[in-house]
């Protein structure tokens, strides 16, 4: 604490705040005065004066705008994330003027900062029942509809009360058809619940205004087709990204590059995440006499052993979590690191606008996004010569480092659970057992029918599948119906622990893998346990993941190219158990000595791949 007494200056910012209060005490001062005044201690950084100020006039003045007042101190209370205080506020506004509208939206956001979920609810539905009849003679009443809607479809998304958060996605795209965010999001919960098809019409909002709207990870999920994933990040850096045209950070503010490489890990999921899972082992793999390995985090301390391995094997731990985006950058570029990794790409929780100051000289994205970004301040993409073929290459903003086996890494310490039994699973002990533990969102109608129809020519099939929501249960089902698959061949797992996860991927005959979005940790996982997996490869990285896996793993006879061959395989691997059986003899007897779980040779190859990349930037300074 610092204790050393004010200067000058400060004494004369105190003593002006003192005549500001007195005067809001007197009962004397204007509304707009006070406004005037509050707002420009804000703009100086005095948010806990300003709010002191507006308390200070609620109590002494009666006004008849005491609520709009009321109205402002709970903005600034939030805004200082003051939420118990801020409901307070908000509540005497309302106690003064109950139809405030903005009054309710504000406290249900405060309500949601607080944790009361079904509260925010019902405040925001209190506005859409007194806001949507003055419609359409009040066109003022539109955007308070509008806002209570959207918010509470997106609290009813991240509850997964999908048909809820949905159904008001709808109702809002048909009052105003123009939100490309609303769009976004109905058609990625459509995803969610393998409502097909994704893009559904809504109101006056076309099939061709859904696509342009879609988001890059669900775009990864409905084409393999490059451009159009190009386009939807090239949208997203377009509307999100900060557009920073100075001098890059790592050459304002860089320390001077000497000595060991520095290598920087940028991620919110150095925790139980699949990123997190993938990558615990490629820390602990650098060489520390050759490197220096920071984390540049905003990941979530969520006190697993996995948590705990993943900062142990960091030379130096820079905590991001509160930390604004230009800051960070700051941080980075002053830790001199040589090549930052950015393990999230445009994936949840992202913070792309770090990368766009150029805390580093050398900046590659890896893992969290097998597509291209667009990025401005990401050059470099780690791949193989198997998800980013030549013919690719046109269609990605970043250079590809290429790893001379496979792109991925993985966790050779994974822990594994006791071996379950096909009884306590729900499985039948002689059936032979296709199995797709990928999540919901990547599973495609495409690919679904497909399925259904290898399930349907193998006799006594069954089909063992995630699921992540009712609603998607209930829609495959449908779909399982209608290819005359009865309901009891489609099994479903719940989630399970990460090490109980890994033990039943040994009960299944055979992975089917998803298209276009495959199975990229999943993947991993199941030929760690010795499963077979059969992919579709495509045009896309993402689509051409698991391909890459099983290449360096030794089976590319489970590489198909076309819908047809990926099914006439199934089927003749599903007809004939011995060939599943054999793929599962050489994967458990070979399999963890191949390519793809040589995990110091593959560190080794980025390693030379970041030291030379590195070196040839230090050279040109």
């Amino acid at each position: 604490m610092d204790l050393s007494p004010p200067t000058a200056t400060q004494t004369t910012a105190l003593q002006q705040i003192e005549q500001l209060l007195a005067v809001a005490r007197s009962g004397k001062m204007e509304l707009p005065v006070l406004m005037d005044r509050a707002g420009a201690l804000q703009a100086a950084g005095l948010g806990e004066a300003a709010a002191l100020l507006y308390q200070n006039w609620i109590v002494a003045t009666p006004s008849p705008f005491r609520h709009v007042a009321c109205f402002n101190w709970g903005a600034l209370l939030g805004n200082l994330k003051k939420h118990e205080q801020a409901e307070a506020a908000y509540r005497l506004a309302l106690s003064m003027a109950p139809t405030f509208a903005q009054a309710h939206l504000n406290l249900g956001h405060q309500l949601e900062h607080l944790g009361r979920h079904e509260e925010a609810l019902a405040e925001w539905q209190g506005v859409i029942d007194q806001e949507l009849p003055k419609l359409p003679e009040h066109p003022d009443s539109l955007d308070l509809v509008l806002h209570a809607m959207n918010n509470s479809a997106r609290m009813l998304e991240t509850q997964k009360r999908y048909a809820e958060a949905q159904a008001l996605m709808r109702r809002s795209l048909e009052l105003k058809p123009t939100q490309g965010d609303v769009a976004q999001h109905y058609v990625h919960i459509r995803q969610k619940q393998c409502d097909w098809p994704v893009y559904q019409p809504v109101g006056e909002v076309t099939h061709n205004q859904l696509l342009v709207s879609t988001s890059l990870l669900a775009m990864l999920s409905e084409t393999d087709d490059p451009a159009l994933q190009l386009m939807a990040a090239q949208r997203f850096v377009h509307e999100k990204v900060v557009k920073y045209t100075e001098q890059p950070f790592h050459k304002r503010f860089g320390a001077k590059r000497e000595g060991k490489i520095k290598i920087g890990y940028l991620s919110g999921d150095l925790c139980m995440h699949a990123v997190g899972l993938l990558t615990a082992e490629l820390f602990e793999l650098h060489d520390k006499e050759r490197f220096e390995v920071h984390a540049f985090c905003w990941s979530r301390d969520d006190g697993t052993p996995l948590r705990a391995r993943i900062l142990g094997s960091m030379d130096q731990h820079t905590r991001l979590h509160g930390v604004d985006d230009l800051t960070a950058a700051k941080l980075i570029a002053e830790a001199g690191i040589d090549v930052l990794v950015d393990l999230q790409g445009l994936t949840s929780g992202a913070r792309p606008n770090i990368l766009a100051y150029r805390g580093a000289p050398i900046q590659v994205s890896y893992l969290g996004l097998p597509a291209t970004s667009a990025l401005p301040g990401v050059d470099w993409i780690i791949a193989d010569r198997f998800v980013m073929p030549p013919e690719y290459l046109p269609y990605c903003t970043e250079r590809p480092i290429y790893l001379p086996h496979s792109y991925q890494v993985s966790d050779r310490k994974r822990e594994v659970g006791a071996m379950p039994t096909r009884a306590a699973n729900g499985l039948p002990e002689d059936a032979f057992v296709f199995c797709s533990f990928n999540n919901n969102h990547k599973y495609s109608e495409e690919m679904f029918s497909s399925w259904m129809r290898i399930v349907h020519a193998v006799p006594g099939s069954v089909l063992w599948l995630l699921a992540d929501n009712e609603w998607a249960k209930a829609n495959m089902l449908r779909v399982a119906a209608e290819h005359g698959v009865s309901a009891e061949r489609l099994i479903f797992a719940p989630r399970a622990q990460p090490q109980d996860y890994l033990a039943r991927f040994q009960l299944a005959d055979l992975f089917l893998d998803s298209f276009p979005y495959n199975g990229g940790t999943t993947a991993s996982d199941c030929l760690w346990m010795g499963t077979p997996i059969l992919t579709r490869s495509g045009r896309s990285y993402i689509s051409r993941m698991a391909g890459s896996l099983l290449s360096a793993v030794g089976l590319p006879d489970l590489i198909t190219f076309s819908l047809p061959e990926y099914e006439q395989r199934a089927i003749q691997i599903g007809s004939n158990p011995a060939r599943a059986a054999s793929y599962k003899r050489y994967l458990r007897e070979q399999g963890h000595q191949s390519h793809l779980f040589d995990m110091p040779a593959t560190v080794r190859s980025m390693e030379d791949e970041f030291e030379r990349l590195a070196l040839e930037h230090r050279q040109r300074r």
